[in-house]
């Protein structure tokens, strides 16, 4: 690991330290309610500053932490008057990361390196082989599950069982993400250790409830979720 390297990553560990655990929740909602005039977002850019200033070490390197601040500002002053949600919470994460990257490719002259590693990436048969894994197992395979089980899915009375709203297809989602990783990082046991678990929190409760029609559905999606996956892992791993 390269001394600039550490330097990226005790930046990136001063965001989410200065984003996070030391942002309290009574700032977060003054800045919400009284926005670009709440003394709490200057409070808080400035602890960004401070912290990076801090964790970089370099007592004469002051426009790194500046810039910091600054670019960090403007983004949360434009979240502030963006209507509230998970989408903006994202975008808002990702600017601060990007900037944080930006800043310290200009400053530690790092931009030929980001570009070597964005090259090297983009033209990796094995990069864009997982990227197809794991664009597949989300959406995908979920509009291919229901095709495949739709019409087990009508002879399911959903009312007697009530959830929540998606509930079922992010459960499906994240399972086979789990899958899928486990199997390139080479962890096969983790697959079954996640069955094991998913049928003591599933199963267990269907099957004392004697909902037989529904507890098959759920086995079979299990199944098919978790064949399906087992392939697309080793078609990548190919």
């Amino acid at each position: 690991m390269t001394v600039f390297t550490l330097v990226l990553l005790k930046l990136l560990v001063a965001h989410v330290l200065g984003d996070f655990l030391l942002q309290p929740s009574a700032w977060v909602k003054d800045k919400e309610k009284h926005r670009i005039t709440s003394k709490y977002l200057y409070l808080h850019v400035f602890v960004h500053g401070l912290l990076a200033y801090l964790f970089i070490g370099q007592w004469d390197q002051i426009f790194v932490p500046l810039l910091l601040i600054c670019s960090h500002f403007i983004i949360d002053v434009i979240k502030l008057y963006k209507k509230k949600s998970t989408k903006w919470f994202v975008i808002d994460q990702i600017a601060h990361i990007i900037s944080v990257i930006v800043i310290w490719a200009l400053f530690y002259q790092q931009l030929q390196a980001v570009q070597d590693m964005f090259s090297a990436m983009f033209t990796s048969v094995k990069f864009w082989k997982l990227a197809l894994g794991y664009i597949f197992i989300l959406q995908p395979m979920s509009v291919l599950m229901y095709q495949l089980t739709r019409n087990w899915h009508k002879e399911i009375d959903e009312k007697k069982d009530a959830s929540l709203k998606n509930a079922g297809k992010w459960i499906g989602m994240l399972e086979r993400i789990l899958i899928l990783t486990f199997m390139v990082i080479g962890q096969f046991s983790g697959i079954g250790f996640l069955l094991a678990a998913k049928s003591i929190f599933r199963f267990g409760d269907l099957t004392q409830k004697k909902d037989r029609k529904l507890t098959e559905y759920i086995l079979i999606g299990t199944l098919l979720s978790f064949t399906m996956t087992i392939i697309i892992g080793l078609l990548v791993m190919l």
